[in-house]
């Protein structure tokens, strides 16, 4: 089955309870919410106030840096998210590469390797203290002495974990922890601290997945595999709708169109090239962004056609 989740921001209460209320009626798995300290909203609190105006949209981070967070205070707030959703807290996690944010909490923004050694023991902490065990850790990356969640106690038994990125360590430990692997499709981090470089060429992709898979293979069932749509749009010229994309990017319009991370094209062109990214790469989730949510809704209903 394939599936759909939003990302969006709260920008104001009636809006952003408007949107959680659409999201479910959509049909979006979850509503997720990005996770910049001072740039957005605080996500869990957001995420609460959509809990409350809805009943079965599945609310989470998308991901949270793990380079900024710290296990206790995170696992706190999806426990809280978890209960006051009364079971559909998710959590996300990704190694953080905003330079500006570490600067922000006084912290030195480690090299590549750093960055992910500190997600992962981040996320092996969350895990444990949501699990209701004790966690000591000292190690360059992380520290935390005899943490504990005492309360509140999540309702869901596992909440499910979200490893978003495309560094090949982190991808890998993904696929042997992960409940889903969020392709992001980023490469390099560019000047500005905040665009990147793309990896979304066939091959590009295939080395991502590659990486996932050994991290899976002892695993009786895989992560799922879920893309960050960059861009939808439903038009009668799926060439036209990329082609600044492609200048911007250096892709082919052919590379971009064969992407998980593009979506464009007629609706049954869309359709088909949903089919093809679960034949081809084992796709089967995606994230778009808030200014797809009209497209969505026309195409969510004939989901079931892309399975």
């Amino acid at each position: 089955m394939t599936i759909f989740s939003l990302q969006a921001n709260l920008t104001d209460v009636g809006s952003w309870t408007d949107l959680a209320q659409q999201a479910e009626a959509i049909g979006f798995d979850a509503l997720l919410t990005a996770d910049h300290p001072g740039v957005t909203a605080s996500p869990f609190v957001a995420l609460a106030a959509a809990a409350s105006v809805t009943s079965t949209i599945g609310l989470g981070s998308y991901v949270s840096n793990a380079g900024v967070r710290e296990p206790l205070l995170l696992a706190a707030d999806v426990a809280t998210l978890d209960v006051l959703s009364h079971g559909r807290a998710r959590l996300g996690l990704g190694a953080g590469h905003t330079p500006g944010e570490w600067d922000a909490v006084g912290r030195s923004r480690p090299d590549v390797g750093g960055r992910v050694r500190r997600c992962i023991a981040v996320a092996e902490a969350v895990r444990a203290l949501l699990n209701g065990e004790e966690v000591t850790v000292d190690t360059p990356e992380l520290a935390a002495r005899s943490a504990r969640l005492n309360k509140p106690t999540p309702v869901q038994s596992t909440i499910p974990l979200t490893i978003g990125g495309a560094n090949s360590n982190l991808l890998r430990w993904a696929g042997t922890h992960a409940d889903i692997v969020g392709l992001t499709g980023f490469g390099r981090t560019l000047s500005d601290g905040h665009s990147h470089e793309v990896r979304w060429r066939p091959q590009e992709i295939e080395r991502q997945l590659e990486h996932i898979a050994n991290g899976a293979a002892q695993r009786e069932r895989p992560p799922a595999l879920e893309a960050l749509v960059q861009h939808v749009h439903v038009t009668d010229d799926a060439s036209g709708s990329v082609a600044d994309i492609a200048r911007r990017t250096g892709l082919t319009e052919t590379d971009l169109l064969a992407s998980p991370f593009v979506l464009a094209g007629t609706e049954k062109e869309i359709l088909s090239a949903i089919r093809e990214h679960e034949r081809r790469w084992g796709i089967t989730r995606y994230v778009i962004r808030l200014g797809a949510v009209d497209a969505m809704a026309s195409l969510i209903p004939h989901l079931s056609t892309a399975t």
